[in-house]
């Protein structure tokens, strides 16, 4: 094309620029950035897969702004309210519905929480971790705002593109959110990592404002209500954030036998895990379970016992810095991916090693 019929083209208005508000770029998009994340506490604290959603919350762009909705009632709300505050510097708000009917965890008044804080706030995306709360609670305040949610995001790449495993953990998928909705996403805590952050000001924390729930109303027909919570009486410590795990298998074969697994553990100063298969067998309790259809996990030092290595368990475990494997069957898939693996039989290595540990101090 010559200049003179370009400029011809140009006269007759063939080419037209538009600077209208039709054309809004992502990094506009990322400026306006407003993240709520729901938040998870206990005893007066507040968790750590809430903090790693606070880390990938950093991801969503420079600019934008962190909110951290806590629920419940009583002194230990307000407790884990003032930890929330200063639990990261990037949180600038910590919203508090203090009530009766956040007593506990149910999915309904939650979710119905979570629509109405977001009617006041006009939230872009809302954030849980891929927990058991999580899972439970965002597919419902999903259906209630009417979007779709997309679940356990490993890597953040903008305000609307994220990576998630596919087919067990095989491979990962990259995902463009294009949704009217605010952008709903459950994290997995172990693929954001939280830094020691040192405190070193009283201007780190965010300001901590009660949410008015007077004209907040409750779902009449629940249908479902808290019955009961059982919890074990240990010290080790949680599962999903403990540096060391040391998991049995059904190779273990009984309830008895699996306490080598957890006297091995309290002398390594880790947590105790469980195949499906274990937890099936009723070796221990389902939350003790690891992989894909439990908890992920990304320790420093993983130990597997007994331990086949189904692509569902190694779906929870391929994040761990250090993996060792002790199996009878030499041909386990697990030795596949451990760092250290050694075929052997578990009743003669567990003893072996309890004997040649050092007692945890």
């Amino acid at each position: 094309m010559t200049r003179a019929v370009l400029l011809r083209a140009l006269s007759k208005n063939k080419f037209v620029a538009s600077y209208g508000p039709r054309s809004i770029s992502i990094t506009n998009l990322s400026r306006c950035i407003s993240t709520l994340i729901l938040a998870e506490h206990e005893s007066g604290s507040i968790k750590p897969q809430t903090i790693s959603t606070v880390v990938a919350a950093n991801s969503l762009g420079e600019d934008s702004s962190i909110s951290l909705l806590l629920a419940g009632s009583g002194s230990s709300l307000q407790e884990a309210a003032a930890q929330a505050a200063s639990c990261h510097p990037s949180v600038s708000k910590v919203l508090v519905a203090d009530s009766d009917k956040f007593e506990y965890p149910l999915a309904e008044p939650w979710a119905k929480l979570v629509e109405f804080v977001r009617q006041q706030g006009d939230y872009s995306h809302i954030l849980a971790s891929s927990s058991s709360f999580g899972k439970n609670l965002l597919p419902r305040v999903a259906a209630l705002l009417d979007v779709s949610p997309i679940t356990d995001v490993v890597k953040i790449l903008g305000s609307n593109q994220f990576i998630r495993p596919i087919y067990a953990g095989n491979a990962l998928c990259t995902v463009r959110y294009t949704g009217a909705g605010p952008c709903m996403l459950t994290i997995r805590s172990t693929s954001f990592p939280v830094t020691p952050i040192i405190a070193d000001s009283e201007s780190k924390k965010a300001t901590i404002s009660q949410i008015d729930l007077t004209n907040f109303k409750e779902d009449s027909a629940s249908k479902s209500r808290y019955v009961g919570r059982s919890t074990q009486d240990t010290e080790r410590p949680d599962l999903g954030s403990a540096r060391v795990v040391i998991t049995g298998g059904r190779a273990l074969k009984s309830v008895e036998n699996f306490k080598m697994i957890e006297k091995l553990a309290e002398k390594l100063g880790g947590a105790v895990g469980a195949t499906r298969a274990a937890v099936d067998a009723g070796y221990v309790p389902n939350d003790l379970q690891v992989g894909q259809t439990g908890k992920i996990v990304a320790p420093e030092l993983y130990m597997a016992f007994g331990v086949s290595g189904a692509i569902q368990h190694l779906a929870g475990i391929k994040d761990s810095k250090v993996i060792v494997a002790v199996n009878k069957d030499a041909d386990a898939p697990i030795f596949q991916v451990a760092d250290y693996g050694l075929v052997g039989d578990l009743f003669e290595v567990i003893p072996e090693l309890l004997e040649k540990l050092p007692e945890k101090k």
